[in-house]
């Protein structure tokens, strides 16, 4: 097998991946890069379990500890001084996909703001529980996660959308809130895995040489059953009896701001876009509507950036912890050591599902696991004869089942910001997630779906020369 380092530069995919994020210059494969993610999580599940309670531990605060002893570490076989190693957490703080993450954190956290004070939310649930039969309510909410995040194409985007409107839903029929999060985030995961446009699905496919087409049937027929299981799961949920709706609680003009975030978001416009018209509808309509001034609605501006501060914070520590995780060589290692020892196909196929969970779980995002994983998982493919079209599969459903479940990923992060409660209490309500995952599972033991088709026309096509489209 040719060296991991060298496939891994020879494959990345530009503007997937940042520069500083993809860097291995001190990278000699050592388990010890990885101890800082363990390090973490015990932290978090130690003292909720001697506090009976997963809030117990601010997350900032574990984070903020993790990257203290992270920074008493050093790179196998080197030594780097403080001052290095700052470099390199500052450096793959500020990188591209970081910021962008903030970004969206921060406008996502305005508009939320800006809908509750002139009431869109609870018109737009309102609207829902006049017209929507009470079983459906749920089911409901997560087929139009699902659609949304597949004509979107980003789990943020559909979060930043439908998010508001599940937590309006579950204080009105009495559910959990986290339960109503855990079914956004399934469903906005849906299209983060199966959209055509979404990054997990082009960073699977070039990395394998594939059609978008190929890897969209291999994935829909292993992840149908979750949707289906999910569905009914979500039939069977008892809530109390839905408040009576007054005909002008739901009046359309507050409706308006959340049709028009998910009519432009559908077009494929950028998320900051998407977000900057959204908050510039709410804050028409409020003004309209007389809901505050001009000075009201700066302030409910404010107030809804103070709101995702702390979580714009986590991230740019996260980021700043994976590059030093990488530096240290915890992902060498990871990828080393899940390439040994492989006899058969399906083995191969279990060490592919492994390698795109495991990293996602190290990494917290799930595109750069792909891209990570991809070229390993291709050389893989090649040695035993695995199918890459179920390679592409395999990897955008593993590291997005587990995107959708990390506590610490950016999913996560938002909703239980939005919703003021712990991730690990949003996690247990992630249904779909976990389902795709055990699917997964099945279909590697099966060997489902079997391909009998023969391989398209740019099957195996070198990644430069293939159109994207």
């Amino acid at each position: 097998m040719t060296d991991i380092n060298q496939s891994l530069q020879s494959h990345s995919s530009a503007g997937v991946e940042d520069a500083a994020l993809a860097s291995n210059q001190f990278a000699t494969p050592s388990g010890w890069g990885l101890s800082p993610i363990v390090v973490f999580l015990l932290l978090v599940v130690s003292s909720g379990l001697i506090n009976e309670d997963f809030t117990a531990m601010p997350t900032l605060t574990a984070f903020m500890i993790t990257v203290g002893y992270a920074l008493i570490l050093n790179p196998g076989g080197s030594t780097l001084s403080l001052t290095q190693k700052v470099d390199l957490f500052c450096s793959n703080s500020g990188n591209r996909t970081i910021i962008l993450m903030v970004m969206v954190f921060l406008l996502a956290g305005a508009f939320y703001s800006l809908t509750i004070d002139i009431g869109a939310r609870d018109a737009t649930v309102n609207l829902g529980l006049a017209f929507v039969p009470e079983q459906l309510l749920l089911p409901g909410l997560f087929l139009i996660s699902c659609v949304i995040s597949f004509a979107m194409g980003t789990s943020m985007g559909t979060i930043t959308a439908i998010a508001p409107i599940g937590i309006g839903l579950a204080e009105s029929i009495g559910i959990p809130v986290p339960m109503a999060l855990g079914i956004v985030i399934g469903g906005a995961m849906f299209g983060d895995n199966l959209s055509f446009i979404s990054d997990t699905t082009i960073a699977a496919t070039r990395t394998q040489g594939v059609k978008m087409t190929d890897k969209f049937r291999v994935n829909l027929l292993i992840t149908l059953p979750a949707v289906a299981l999910t569905f009914v799961a979500l039939l069977f949920v008892e809530f109390g009896e839905p408040p009576a709706i007054p005909a002008d609680s739901y009046r359309f003009v507050l409706v308006v701001p959340y049709l028009l975030i998910i009519a432009v978001a559908l077009t494929g416009m950028n998320v900051l876009a998407v977000l900057g018209i959204g908050i510039a509808a709410a804050g028409l309509v409020g003004l309209g509507t007389g809901a505050f001034d001009v000075m009201g609605m700066l302030g409910s501006i404010q107030q809804g950036i103070g709101w995702m501060q702390n979580l714009a914070v986590i991230a740019l520590v996260v980021g700043g912890l994976v590059g030093l995780m990488r530096a240290y060589g915890g992902i060498a290692w990871l990828l080393n050591r899940l390439t040994r020892s492989i006899s058969t196909r399906r083995q191969a196929e279990f060490r592919i599902a492994a390698l795109a969970s495991l990293l996602d779980i190290s990494v917290a995002n799930n595109t750069i696991a792909i891209v990570t994983a991809g070229p390993v998982a291709r050389e893989l493919s090649e040695e035993f004869d695995v199918d890459p079209r179920r390679t592409a599969g395999l990897l955008d459903i593993f590291s997005c089942g587990f995107q959708g479940l990390i506590p610490y990923g950016g999913q996560m992060l938002t909703t239980s910001a939005l919703a003021g409660v712990s991730p690990l209490v949003i996690t247990a309500y992630c249904w779909y997630p976990m389902l795709i995952l055990l699917s997964g599972l099945v279909a590697i033991a099966l060997g489902w779906p079997r391909l009998r088709a023969p391989h398209s026309a740019d099957f195996g096509a070198p990644i430069a020369a293939r159109n994207m489209d």
